[in-house]
């Protein structure tokens, strides 16, 4: 059976991590060290690049997601094929009759 009491007491843990902070300081470097319970959580490995962005409130640290742009060129030659080209004409009836087998 369901406790009401036990669920209530989860959502207050859960509430306290959220919002828990934590001190860090800037070294003569210019460096901050971000506490290890953080990288943990986030899975944030040495090397992790972050986007820095300055806000009213203070600054906004966000990890840069994803690798360089991709360009059409880059993903197409990812895909095997050894036959001719085909027109876009082509590929449409090729999709149309694939769908037509599968009714």
């Amino acid at each position: 059976m369901f406790k009401i009491a036990t669920f209530l007491e989860a959502c207050d843990n859960l509430t306290i991590n959220l919002t828990m902070s934590q001190t860090t300081k800037l070294s003569t470097k210019g460096q901050i060290v971000l506490p290890k319970s953080l990288r943990a959580s986030h899975r944030w490995k040495p090397g992790t690049e972050f986007i820095i962005q300055d806000r009213d409130e203070g600054i906004l640290l966000k990890p840069k997601t994803g690798g360089p742009s991709r360009t059409w060129e880059s993903i197409i030659g990812c895909v095997p094929y050894a036959g001719s080209r085909k027109s876009v004409r082509e590929m449409d009836e090729a999709v149309a009759a694939e769908a037509r087998s599968r009714k």
